[in-house]
């Protein structure tokens, strides 16, 4: 803005000369009606109306006259701002009317017509792989077991030679329900199932006959947060297996078999010394990785191991003694194998899934990846 002018003179402001003023009003009405769509409208309307064009400039330059002189100049220049802005919102208007007349012709729909297809359905993967481990374990000649979601203590802990002060019975791990006196919590896993198999009793009272080969797929609770990886309700398998000879020779082809069934020909496991109350011995269990097939030697060769070339899988054991006896089974004639893996982590490694809340949100465009089987 230039100093003030106390002998007013249009010559020294030159941008409020008549002649300016009136040229800029018609290179603004050249520029809107060149303008073929909204978006050459608006480059001409950031260039004729915008802090910088040359009406915006003339009338920061009204504050530099003497008060005689600002009423005539603030009235020249307010009618060209305004006879602008009037041409800028008719031809606004034209272009606007142009685009909805072309939308209105180009994506026509005549809703009479029939549908050529129906969207097809989508069942949650979840639900598939439930069904797929049971296809697998009934090909096996095992059976399918299902019990409580709201289980006594005595066989989610007790039957399981979980003992009283054992740290997953306090309340960080297990939800109890009220009154906590009634014994009862959210399973914290599916082994409950396999003491209820081995004392199931038939309508006349007779115990269920060994040998016993039961697979066990259902939802259990936890006190975990969600977040990627983990979710307070999720999904487990278990297996149990009690007969005369078992030995862990049988509990590791059990495992390749299921290993190569949902992951592919050639994955085989391997059992790692680990500790669980209800099995002795136990291991935890990895699998070769499908990915690379145990041939990646560091982790930017393979983003599925890491370069481990194994994948963490679950747990897995001899049945522990006391689980037997207190099960009614005699342990010196009778030996068994156990073992369980999350169903959601199958998912998530068999299906490329990086984030639980996908699997857990219920979000049909997700489930609409899998179809209606795997």
């Amino acid at each position: 803005m230039s100093g003030p002018n106390k002998q007013y003179d249009p010559v020294q402001v030159s941008a409020l000369a008549p002649e300016a003023v009136d040229a800029a009003v018609a290179a603004a009405l050249e520029a809107f009606a060149a303008a073929s769509d909204l978006s050459e409208l608006k480059d001409a309307r950031l260039a004729h109306q915008g802090e910088k064009s040359p009406l915006a400039l003339a009338n920061r330059e009204i504050g530099a006259l003497p008060p005689s002189a600002k009423a005539e100049a603030g009235k020249r220049v307010g009618a060209a701002r305004a006879r602008v802005g009037q041409a800028l919102a008719q031809r606004q208007s034209e272009l606007e009317a142009d685009r909805d007349a072309r939308i209105l012709a180009e994506e026509t729909i005549d809703v009479t017509l029939p549908t050529p297809y129906r969207t097809l359905g989508a069942r949650h993967p979840l639900s598939l792989m439930i069904e797929r481990v049971q296809d697998i374990f009934t090909g096996m000649g095992w059976e399918i077991a299902e019990g409580p979601e709201i289980e006594a203590e005595w066989y989610n802990f007790d039957a399981l030679n979980l003992a009283p002060d054992h740290p997953a019975r306090q309340m960080q791990d297990t939800f109890f329900v009220d009154p906590p006196k009634a014994g009862l919590v959210l399973r914290t896993h599916t082994s409950p199932v396999q003491v209820r198999t081995l004392l199931q009793r038939d309508a006349s009272g007779l115990r269920r006959e060994l040998p016993v080969y039961v697979a066990v797929p259902g939802r259990v609770f936890r006190t975990d947060e969600l977040d990627a990886t983990h979710t307070p309700v999720f999904h487990q398998v278990e297996g149990l297996a009690v007969d005369r000879g078992l030995t862990m020779a049988h509990l590791k082809g059990t495992l390749d078999h299921l290993a190569a069934a949902l992951f592919g020909e050639g994955t085989v496991t391997r059992l790692r010394p680990s500790y669980f109350p209800f099995t002795e011995p136990s291991a935890e269990m990895d699998f070769l990785c499908f990915a690379c097939h145990g041939e990646a030697t560091a982790a930017a060769t393979c983003r599925t191991c890491g370069g481990t070339r194994w994948i963490e899988w679950g747990g897995c054991g001899m049945v522990n003694h006391a689980v037997l006896r207190a099960a009614g089974v005699d342990p010196q004639e009778y030996s068994g194998f156990a073992f369980g893996m999350g169903l959601e982590r199958a998912i998530m490694l068999r299906h490329g899934v990086a984030d639980m809340h996908d699997i857990v949100e219920g979000d049909v465009r997700f489930s609409a990846q899998f179809g209606m089987g795997l």
